[in-house]
């Protein structure tokens, strides 16, 4: 009985050892490689920065990416583009990576520092983030207050020393053996490995994935479509402000001119360029583009119905400028009034300058446009005296002085009326005069009656 009791244990013994060093072979070969989503930012930091990073991050998301991996190289750019980049980057549950080839400066810097791992190629740095001007001038401490909040806050979500972070945009700030030279702080790469903004040095991106561990992964590469193209070109503020000008110019000229002609055409199209980009975008709303139609109604009311300017020209380029302004910034929050206050005031500033050169360049191009004699098909050269025998005046015209008739069109203050049953041009002496009321001729000149209302 011992022997086979003996024979049965060592049975058992011998099938749980088997049982438990057969090696867990389905975990390696069922685990797929990981989805690495790249793209491209290797410009300046402008809104079709913005947009080609949403639509990436958006499209990692559909493609259930397991890493999303940023190849930068940038000097920089707009402030209110790179923090929605930043913001759009923390608030991505996707793990994301970002490879430094060459520049993250500015505004490259504090995207950088929003990824969860930065990895520089050599004889890159990151860092220089003061706020300047268009001249490279540095802006008030106002704004550079602010680059420093948004670098320390950036810097603490990912868990870097937020002291480095804001000593890249502050020349003030001492921190001793890392900034005391009086200067922007700017990291070489072994600099930004010894202080903990680089997880190391790499020549490409598959030795970045090397070096994070990454062994079994494939790329998906973000491509940008045509249209994608055009949108972001289109939503440029530089662009936008040229389209504005167009509009108000059109509309303009179209008012200088009778009829419907290539004015009017110009300022339409302008105006669809204008707002379908930022309506896709998701920057205009309804109202938004409401509000500008309804300037526009108001300022024609103002012009062709209403004698004088008053309320409602008042009402039509408030409500216009509005429209213009609040189409180019997103709305932040759930009510129809949370919006940035800083991005209005830049916004309001584009549409400003941009009405202000489409007003004087107007009036420059209206009177080239009728003073050379390039477009003499539009305008008389030559000037006919009356001391040489030519009058715009006939015994006809110059009899019908305290007769009376009727408008046929209205006087605003140049019109059509009827006397005795014959049409002429005539102008109104004060005001205007609506289609229907009697008049009273009392004079003539420039080959048109002067009446007004009997």
């Amino acid at each position: 009985m011992k022997n086979n009791a003996s024979v049965f244990v060592a049975v058992l013994f011998l099938i749980t050892g088997l049982a438990f060093s057969v090696p867990a072979q389905n975990t390696d070969t069922v685990s797929a490689a990981l989805r690495v989503y790249v793209f491209k930012i290797d410009e300046m930091i402008a809104p079709p920065v913005w947009r080609t990073t949403k639509l990436a991050i958006q499209n990692a998301e559909k493609e259930k990416a397991d890493l999303i991996l940023i190849h930068m190289n940038t000097y920089g750019g707009m402030l209110d583009a790179a923090d929605s980049i930043r913001t759009k980057i923390l608030n991505t549950k996707i793990p994301i990576y970002v490879f430094i080839d060459k520049n993250a400066a500015s505004a490259g810097a504090l995207i950088s520092i929003a990824c969860d791992s930065i990895y520089m190629a050599a004889g890159a740095s990151i860092g220089a983030a003061t706020v300047v001007n268009q001249k490279g001038e540095q802006m008030p401490d106002k704004y550079q207050s602010y680059m420093r909040s948004m670098m320390r806050s950036t810097a603490e979500a990912k868990h870097r020393d937020p002291e480095i972070a804001q000593a890249m945009v502050d020349p003030k700030i001492y921190i001793e053996g890392i900034s005391d030279t009086g200067q922007v702080l700017t990291f070489t790469v072994s600099e930004a490995i010894e202080f903990g903004f680089c997880e190391g040095e790499a020549n490409n991106l598959e030795e970045v994935l090397d070096l994070a561990g990454i062994e079994d992964y494939t790329f998906v590469t973000h491509h940008i479509s045509a249209t994608d193209k055009i949108i972001g070109w289109l939503i440029n503020p530089m662009v936008s402000g040229v389209l504005i000008m167009v509009i108000l110019g059109g509309i303009y000229f179209e008012l200088q001119s009778p009829g419907i002609g290539f004015p009017l055409a110009a300022a339409v199209l302008a105006a669809l360029l204008y707002f379908a980009p930022l309506y896709l975008e998701g920057l205009a709303n309804h109202w938004e583009i409401l509000l500008f139609i309804v300037g526009l109604v108001l300022i024609a009311v103002e012009v062709f119905a209403i004698p004088g300017f008053g309320v409602a020209g008042v009402l039509g380029i408030s409500f216009t400028i509005a429209g213009l302004t609040l189409s180019m910034v997103q709305n932040m929050g759930s009510g129809i009034f949370d919006y940035d206050p800083s991005r209005i005031i830049q916004a309001f500033f584009v549409v400003i300058i941009a009405s202000f050169l489409s007003i004087v360049g107007s009036l420059i191009l209206t009177k080239q446009f009728f003073g050379t004699t390039h477009f003499g098909q539009f305008a008389l050269a030559k000037t006919q005296q009356s001391d040489e025998g030519y009058t715009s005046a006939s015994d006809t015209y110059q009899n019908m002085k305290g007769r009376e008739g009727r408008a046929r069109t209205m006087l605003r203050p140049a019109g059509k009326v009827e006397v005795d049953g014959d049409l002429f041009d005539a102008t109104a002496l004060t005001g205007f005069i609506e289609k229907g009321n009697k008049i009273v001729v009392v004079g003539y000149q420039t080959g048109q009656l002067v009446v007004k209302k009997a």
